[in-house]
């Protein structure tokens, strides 16, 4: 067995473990931390809207020598300074999309880009995109987020308890809001695919937090008739035995949108995965980071409340407490025996023979010597 897998089945069986319940305010705090960054990159830079959804034209030339950072300054030059976004196509063609312009404005920046890019008007491919469009997508989205957000906590409330379903509800809109924030703060392009990202993140985050969930719930069965643990005992105990399986779940569905983000749209200059790589990359790093110092801690707060968890509490420590006493008690007269032998090894030589139990003499009847 490989040492992580030996690692994986000790903490499984409970034998190792980490406290996360118990530092549960260290995590709360952090991701306060985080999700204000998040919400302030929002609110200061803003979302920077693709063309889908603030409206536009595309225009798409054909072979040219002209880098993507002239072509985008032409591009702005002529649109009057609206922004464009240039992408590099392959064999050397250029995709340029500048957001705010109408129909009108359209033809004369396309006679302008052909002039300033050396090719010809007629080659220049013009798309104009209008921002109904766009509205209707986003429209479309918040009404699945909000489906899927109702029918979440349903599943959970009648699965598990309202108590889970409210703690995956904050764990999903946690989530939701550091991967925003961060498109905000990086200031990639909101897309279609971004939505199609922000979307999908959400399944992967509710599945870390399920598994967690049901381990919890299987372990919490009968709680009260025991008084070894309390319940956030048991919930920290459910971290840890799916702790493994979260880590390499997260690292193996990270690897290939990693390699979308970094070779794909840095190395290879393929800006259009940018888009749902980004969003899907920041959302599972955060959903596994959502269901293990989120979720599960803030179920045991809410579960701890109640009067049978604080009874059971209560227990559990006096009983605790009176093993520990029984303990000291009898290991008082066992260490003061012990002291006595150190103390007859240490000093002087003690003549003949130690006296031997009663009990060794009272199993053999007559002390030895010649039978009559």
């Amino acid at each position: 067995m490989s040492k992580l897998g030996n690692i994986g089945a000790r903490l499984y069986r409970g034998e190792v473990g980490y406290d996360f319940i118990g530092k549960r305010k260290i995590w709360y705090g952090l991701s306060i931390l985080i999700t204000i960054t998040a919400i302030v990159g929002l609110a200061v830079r803003g979302l920077h809207m693709g063309i889908e959804f603030s409206g536009g034209a595309v225009f798409t030339t054909p072979k040219t020598s002209v880098s993507a950072s002239e072509a985008q300054h032409q591009a702005e030059s002529a649109a009057g300074g609206h922004q464009a976004v240039v992408q590099k196509l392959g064999g050397g063609a250029l995709r340029i999309q500048i957001s705010g312009l109408d129909t009108k404005q359209a033809l004369p920046v396309q006679e302008e880009l052909a002039k300033d890019l050396n090719v010809q008007v007629k080659d220049v491919n013009t798309q104009l995109v209008g921002p109904s469009w766009g509205e209707q997508i986003a429209n479309k989205a918040w009404l699945g987020l909000g489906i899927f957000m109702v029918l979440v906590v349903l599943y959970l409330a009648i699965a598990f308890e309202w108590r889970m379903a409210l703690a995956a509800l904050v764990a999903l809109i946690h989530d939701l809001t550091i991967t925003v924030g961060v498109y905000a703060l990086v200031g990639f392009e909101v897309t279609p695919g971004t939505v199609i990202g922000l979307l999908t993140i959400l399944g992967y985050s509710l599945y870390d937090t399920v598994v967690v969930f049901d381990s919890l719930k299987e372990g919490s069965k009968d709680i009260t008739k025991q008084t070894r643990f309390t319940y956030s005992e048991i919930a920290n105990r459910s971290i840890n035995s799916t702790l493994v399986r979260s880590i390499n779940t997260t690292v193996v569905a990270l690897l290939p949108v990693a390699g979308l983000l970094f070779v794909g749209g840095g190395v290879l200059g393929a800006g259009m995965l940018n888009d749902i790589s980004l969003a899907l990359f920041v959302g599972l790093a955060a959903g596994a980071y959502s269901s293990i110092f989120i979720a599960t801690p803030l179920v045991a707060d809410l579960k701890s409340r109640e009067p049978q968890m604080k009874a059971l509490a209560k227990r559990v420590k006096a009983k605790r407490a009176a093993a520990a006493a029984k303990e000291a008690n009898h290991e008082g007269p066992r260490a003061d025996a012990e002291d006595a032998d150190a103390e007859d090894a240490d000093g002087a030589a003690v003549v003949g023979p130690r006296q031997q139990p009663a009990s060794r003499n009272r199993g053999r009847g007559r002390p030895s010597g010649k039978r009559r």
